[in-house]
């Protein structure tokens, strides 16, 4: 309640303040540039613009879901362009964010990635592909891997929006916000069909990677189509030669005659088994009637194979691996969206957009003991119905309105079955998820006002309500109930400033609330979350709530060097996590064959998180460049006892440091990416019995030892259609895993691509 009432006051008392004032500004004064994209579209007339060799402002969209400068938003903004994609090549979408340098990725197995963002992961994180939230009632607190269902060939850009930004995503978005763009339309200037295409074949050495990709744009005045297909084979990981001997691979399981044998690996840097394959596809439809209105279809197809959970294959029992067999299933995500887009002169807005979007997830986890007949398996799918009405109104010279409604249904379907192998017979068997419908519906409001032409303000303020109904199976557990309904409300809000004394300089202030509201995966799941331990339902949970403070500044020197420097608090309150939890008075309970103790998700903990994130651009004579991204942060996070745990997801500091290249048609860039280390008792507590996936210090003891790799990536246009893309990644060949990660990184990489494009 006081979260409610001190964001109902804050935002009161600034509409209360920002009634509309005469400034005598200097128009000159308001924007680093006079036009941006969007003017030169509107009018009819070309601007000539000075340019600067490093840049203060540029458009981002992820901040307020609209087309604005950057330097407008009291946000930090990570842009990763489509240049940026082209020469990085990255093998999947978490491998992209993972090359911005602001973004840290975990990884369980080669066919994952799962991102933190200050301190923050998995489902404490938005992500959205061209506008549409993806975020589902089963989205996990640990690790999750949906990013990689994004095709990073067909984007058009990616942002990260370091921070919350609850006003405008509603529940989840409390450590950042990952905004993915896609191919978009290229329509003709006149009736005359406009036809571009481009293809990319790949190929890297690490992991033996075969990719293919198409895509094809055709365009006339008022129609537009966009389609999108890439497929790629990805082998078994090879790791590094140097670094801890307790990454190696000696063995693994195969399966043969009826009975799981022990196989001794050939090559222990080849990490078997973690290959698997991948196929996106995506079909866009745009029709624009008039300059007025903009109209979409689109769809989009991504599908796995099958693939190992690498990290669960290093379990061992008495000696013996713990599991004959443990994988996910073909991991599906199709999307249908509808989007409309209309401008208008007068009215309640300047433009509006309308998406309507259903998507359908499926996932499944199949495992099986060593040795032992029963096969299990668990399969989810949820249907993912949304509709999002954002509207933008300008009003006067110096303010902009962004206000706008939500709902999302989600409907979850789970189930179990047990397979005995070697009678290939099959009975029911427990779900991990009750069958359950999520249900969200939300309206915001923020209003941005330019007070002079050196001070700006932007506050904002949410209303969201959540509905959850489930039913769960109680013939397999003993539950003390058959169903559960959550019924919860949520008031979040923000209030931020952007001083600009020069045009060197840009400093901002946010302030913001944040909450993110029980999923069915909180409530209902079932499952060993490690080895003795068994997740059991608990449907007496309530929302948490946190409140974060965000100041930068960045400043720009002889238009040669530009330092943008951020800070950050975050505090979260009553803390979804995982603690010893009773059924039925019991303290532990028999789960798959194993006297497990009973734990369950609660709001029982205190989080807080700050930091600091450091972005630097030196231009240099001659065509080079030099950027650094560092990142350092600190969590902690409420126990049972009272005392602290290092948070979880508060990874070690990280960076990555460039050094470009660019001539006439040739980039290079060599670059470094590092991460520091943490010793055993700087890890989370649950993270310090995983001896598993971390290297043994001196005592035998896990920890997360720091790393650096050498890189080294080019670009070269052949001709105005083809483009040769090489690269050499982790030079020294380092043995490394990210921090939490149960699949070691890839060792001497080598890439070679050939992109052609008419």
């Amino acid at each position: 309640m006081r979260q409610v009432l001190f964001t109902l006051s804050l935002f009161c008392f600034y509409f209360a303040m920002a009634q509309p004032i005469n400034y005598n500004d200097d128009p000159a004064e308001i924007n680093l540039f006079r036009a941006t994209e969007t003017d030169t579209i509107n009018k009819d007339y070309w601007t000539q613009l000075d340019s600067t060799d490093t840049e203060l402002e540029q458009v981002v969209i992820s901040a307020t879901k609209w087309r604005q400068s950057r330097d407008k938003s009291p946000l930090k903004v990570i842009s990763v362009k489509s240049a940026d994609i082209v020469l990085q090549n990255p093998q999947t979408a978490a491998d992209l964010l993972g090359n911005s340098g602001a973004v840290f990725i975990q990884k369980s197995q080669q066919g994952g990635g799962s991102p933190m963002i200050r301190g923050f992961a998995a489902n404490r994180l938005i992500y959205t592909v061209d506008g549409v939230r993806m975020n589902t009632a089963i989205f996990r607190g640990g690790n999750l891997q949906n990013v990689i269902s994004l095709d990073a060939l067909s984007l058009e850009s990616a942002e990260v929006l370091l921070g919350p930004d609850a006003v405008v995503y509603g529940s989840d978005a409390i450590g950042g916000v990952m905004s993915f763009e896609t191919l978009g339309p290229k329509f003709s200037d006149n009736e005359q069909l406009s036809v571009s295409a481009s293809g990319l074949t790949r190929m890297a050495s690490a992991n033996f990677e075969r990719t293919a990709h198409a895509d094809l744009q055709i365009g006339r005045q008022k129609w537009a189509l966009t389609s999108s297909f890439t497929r790629t084979n990805f082998g078994d990981l090879r790791q590094g030669n140097h670094g801890p001997e307790d990454y190696l691979r000696p063995f693994y399981v195969t399966h043969y005659n009826g009975q799981d044998l022990i196989t001794p690996n050939s090559n222990p840097n080849r990490q078997t088994p973690s290959g698997y394959n991948q196929s996106n596809f995506m079909q866009k439809v745009f029709y624009r009637p008039n300059t007025q209105w903009n109209l979409s279809l689109a769809y989009h197809h991504s599908a796995t194979s099958a693939y190992s959970r690498y990290d669960r294959q290093l379990r061992t029992k008495n000696d013996l691996p713990r599991y004959g067999q443990w994988d996910y299933g073909p991991q599906k995500w199709a999307m249908k969206q509808f989007t409309a887009n209309h401008t208008r002169a007068q009215g309640i807005f300047s433009e509006m957009t309308l998406r309507l979007a259903q998507q359908d997830f499926e996932e499944s986890r199949i495992s099986r003991g060593f040795n032992d007949p029963i096969q299990e398996n668990r399969s989810e799918a949820v249907v993912a119905y949304s509709a999002n009405l954002d509207l933008r109104k300008s009003i006067g010279d110096k303010g902009e309105l962004f206000y706008g409604l939500e709902w999302v249904l989600d409907q979850v379907t789970s189930t179990g079955i047990e397979k005995n192998i070697q009678s290939n017979t099959s009975a029911p068997g427990p779900s991990r998820y009750p069958q359950a419908d999520w249900q969200s519906y939300a309206a915001y409001l923020s209003y941005q006002h330019q007070w002079t032409s050196k001070l700006m303000s932007q506050a904002g303020l949410r209303y969201n309500g959540i509905d959850l109904k489930a039913a769960f199976d109680t013939s397999f557990y003993p539950l003390p109930f058959d169903k559960a309904e959550l019924n919860t409300e949520a008031v979040t809000g923000s209030f931020g400033l952007v001083f600009k004394p020069s045009r060197f300089w840009n400093l901002r202030a946010n302030m913001a609330t944040a909450f993110r509201a029980p999923n069915v995966e909180d409530i209902g799941k079932v499952f060993d979350s490690e080895p003795g331990a068994v997740v059991v339902p608990n449907p007496d949970l309530v929302p948490e709530y946190a409140v974060s403070w965000d100041l930068g500044i960045a400043h720009m020197l002889h238009k040669k060097l530009k330092v943008d420097l951020s800070g950050y608090y975050t505090r979260l309150d009553n803390a979804l996590t995982r603690r010893d939890f009773t059924l039925n008075g019991a303290s532990e309970i028999v789960y798959d064959g194993v006297l497990s103790r009973v734990q369950a998700i609660q709001n029982a903990a205190e989080a807080q998180v700050y930091g600091i994130h450091t972005g630097i651009e030196l231009k240099l004579p001659s065509g080079f460049e030099l950027t650094t991204d560092l990142n350092w942060q600190k969590g902690t996070e409420e126990m049972d006892d009272g005392s602290s745990s290092p948070a979880r997801h508060a990874a070690p500091w990280f960076g990555a440091t460039r050094l470009w290249f660019r001539a006439e048609n040739l980039v290079i860039q060599g670059y470094s990416q590092y991460s520091g280390g943490l010793s055993h008792d700087q890890l989370a507590v649950e993270e310090q019995s995983k001896t598993e996936i971390y290297a043994l210090d001196a005592q035998g003891n896990p920890y997360a030892p720091a790393w650096q790799t050498f890189n080294l990536k080019a670009q070269y246009s052949i001709d105005a259609h083809i483009e040769l893309i090489a690269g050499v990644e982790n030079i020294t060949d380092q043995r490394y895993r990210t921090y939490s990660s149960g699949i070691s990184a890839a060792g001497r990489n080598l890439i070679l691509a050939l992109r052609a494009q008419i």
